[in-house]
């Protein structure tokens, strides 16, 4: 027997004409075309067209996230702005079918199906890039042979973090980071914007412009069903797969990441022990840890432990969470931290949907809330856990300055009207507004709105839904006028 039996070249072609039907009819498929546009979109499309500066444009996430769609959405606004059809390329690097071929091979292939004599003006796609040995390496290559070529890759996130590492695409790359689906994009997806509108509410002394609801009741209800469902763009509008959800998140993501890409780009010998500790981690989501308790629950020995919180971190599957004092002050050792997943409906996933009234609630809500936040790349949340003397406490949600080393805000989440009737049960966030000459603080609930005046502070409380879809709101704005 010989090598590896190529596989015929006109087969290939036959398949990239396949993958590109724009050639011909001048259209995306219609599974993307009726797609509802993540708002992340109005972010992405300008780096495509950009042609000023030299670099590919590396868009990256978890899986399931939409980075498909949103390469189709690029191809589609293209036609729509009277690009030449036949300078489109489309590849999915997934396909077996390229298997043996580098970049620079599909490239000449495309050439060959349209009969073009250079790349000049045309616009690259290659998806999920991650499959390509070596992918950056080739990339840097074409982006530096084909100056008149934009090259626009989707990858992974898995495979994002070790091009980082590298740094062999410095210079020559521009990433873009798309993360799970935002409370604010799940109701716009969910074409539910009537229940919002644009209000003010009161923080300390300040009126601050704010988006509200005339039905806190509807609003928590998509919002129990973002925490369950809501993370992927693709089950947000599918009963079928809600219904189903536990197979749908352990095959794409959980298999998929766990059991292939963590293993594969870190050598992951016992990938039966990272599955367990990736269950482990998701029921406690929310919880505070410490290796030595992490240890002894997981029977994972703590070195190795490490190593996993790393990967999962790398693969944006959790957030690592680190502690400071009642003042902020970092501590020298880190001997707990919280962890969370970075989309809460993969633990209903792998468990069970909750409801409302579940005991859960109260973690799943923290972890929405910070899923939120994790869109602003450049913030350092924290949360902050003290003891001094009889003086205990905790409060959910810390912003530190990181050049004054001082809190900015505090927040404490809760899914429960309890403290709106009694603030005065609120210690732990007297005690920090107090440490910190703050005179106002944000404190979630269930439905209850309004502001509470408690030993000389303005404690502001908001529905936790109202907090959450805000946040994801706030923080489109801030990157549109970047």
């Amino acid at each position: 027997m010989g090598g590896i039996s190529l596989i015929p070249t006109e087969k290939i072609v036959e398949r990239l004409r396949y993958e590109n039907p724009w050639w011909v009819n001048k259209q995306i498929p219609e599974v993307y075309s009726t797609m509802a546009k993540r708002l992340y979109f109005s972010l992405f499309y300008p780096f495509v067209i950009e042609k000023e500066v030299r670099r590919a444009l590396v868009l990256m996430g978890p899986r399931r996230v939409g980075k498909t769609v949103m390469l189709f959405h690029s191809i589609q606004q293209l036609l729509t702005d009277n690009i030449n059809p036949q300078k489109i390329f489309f590849i999915g690097i997934d396909n077996p079918i390229y298997v043996h071929l580098s970049l620079e091979d599909i490239l000449h292939l495309c050439k060959q199906s349209l009969s073009q004599d250079n790349l000049n003006g045309c616009y690259v796609f290659f998806d999920e890039i991650q499959y390509l040995k070596d992918w950056e390496r080739h990339l840097k290559v074409l982006v530096d042979s084909y100056p008149a070529t934009k090259f626009i890759v989707s990858g992974s996130a898995a495979a994002a973090l070790k091009w980082h590492s590298t740094e062999s695409g410095a210079g020559r790359f521009t990433d873009f980071m798309l993360p799970p689906l935002t409370f604010q994009e799940y109701i716009h997806l969910k074409e539910m914007n009537h229940l919002i509108y644009n209000g003010k509410i009161s923080y300390g002394e300040n009126q601050i412009p704010y988006c509200l609801t005339h039905d806190v009741r509807a609003l928590n209800k998509e919002f129990v069903h973002y925490l369950n469902f809501g993370g992927y763009p693709e089950v947000v509008l599918s009963e079928k797969i809600q219904n189903d959800m536990g197979r749908y998140v352990k095959n794409d993501i959980v298999d998929k990441v766990l059991l292939r890409d963590l293993p594969s780009l870190y050598g992951i010998k016992d990938v039966q022990e990272l599955n367990q500790f990736f269950t482990y981690i998701a029921y406690n989501t929310g919880n505070e840890f410490s290796y030595e308790t992490m240890s002894k629950e997981s029977g994972i020995q703590k070195d190795t432990l490490k190593k996993y919180l790393a990967y999962l971190e790398a693969a944006f599957l959790i957030k690592v969470l680190n502690k400071v004092d009642v003042t902020a002050k970092r501590l020298k050792r880190i001997t707990s931290f919280k962890v969370y997943l970075t989309n809460p409906s993969v633990r209903a996933a792998l468990f069970s949907p909750i409801s409302e009234t579940d005991k859960e609630m109260g973690n799943m809500v923290e972890t929405a809330v910070l899923s939120q936040w994790m869109h602003r790349e450049k913030l350092d949340i924290t949360y902050a856990r003290w003891k001094e003397g009889r003086n205990d406490g905790e409060v959910d949600l810390v912003l530190v300055d990181d050049k004054k080393y001082k809190p900015l805000w505090g927040v404490e989440i809760k899914w429960s009207n309890r403290y709106f009737d009694k603030p005065n049960e609120l210690k732990s966030l007297i005690h920090f507004c107090k440490s910190n000459q703050f005179k106002n603080a944000l404190v979630t609930s269930i439905d209850q709105l309004g502001i509470k005046q408690i030993e000389g502070l303005l404690f502001t409380f908001l529905p936790a839904s109202i907090y959450s879809y805000n946040i994801g709101e706030i923080t489109l704005k801030m990157k549109n006028h970047n």
